[in-house]
């Protein structure tokens, strides 16, 4: 995984922002929902900060922690906002402590639907927990809306992953979007009071998670 995006870096921002629906408008309609009055964010898989390019100008003193797995990616990240106030981990946010009633808002852009229901719902659980008492939980992802399609692109991937001999627990780059009606029920066993979704454009969707 790391290795894929550290070879895409330099036009990762100019693909995510032309050629995936839904991006360009998603990154600004996430800025939207985070309250006036957030102190503290916590962005997993922030990658070069597309979203928190959108984020830094409503709120430009905003506290960030961001999680990446690729150098290059944060590295990038941190040119563009060197002055913020913005704490870079290179590392997977499966295995960072996140600590608890720490963050105000958490984020996530693009990066969950490589993922099964189980590895989500123990991250959303952490999550939780490092969210404070009225904390929020933005997830802008691609989603689908059929069953069928997401048991077939498991499928493919755990056909994939027995052909290449990938270990069981190692990242590999391959689309496994869930449905909306999964991404809700998942966020709520982990133990957020509600879930809904609240944005859409073609697949990339948006789901907001209250505490």
């Amino acid at each position: 995984m790391s290795d894929f995006f550290a070879a895409r870096v330099e036009g990762y921002e100019e693909h995510m922002l032309n050629n995936v629906e839904g991006c360009k408008e998603g990154y600004v309609k996430m800025a939207e929902l985070v309250p006036d009055d957030t102190q503290s964010i916590l962005d997993l898989g922030c990658g070069t900060g597309l979203e928190l390019d959108e984020i830094f100008k409503k709120l430009p003193n905003v506290s960030v922690v961001g999680i990446d797995l690729t150098q290059a990616m944060l590295d990038k990240l941190k040119q563009k906002h060197f002055d913020k106030n913005i704490k870079l981990i290179c590392g997977s946010y499966f295995d960072v402590p996140l600590g608890e009633n720490m963050f105000d808002v958490a984020i996530s852009f693009q990066t969950m639907h490589h993922f099964s229901h189980a590895e989500k719902t123990g991250l959303y659980a952490k999550i939780h927990k490092a969210l404070n008492s009225k904390g929020m939980y933005i997830e802008c992802d691609y989603m689908v809306t059929e069953q069928s399609v997401e048991d077939e692109l498991f499928a493919l991937n755990a056909k994939l992953r027995r052909e290449r001999n990938i270990p069981e627990g190692e990242f590999y780059h391959f689309d496994t979007p869930c449905t909306i009606d999964n991404q809700i029920a998942m966020l709520k066993k982990a133990g957020f009071s509600s879930a809904e979704m609240v944005w859409r454009m073609e697949n990339t969707t948006m789901i907001v998670a209250k505490k």
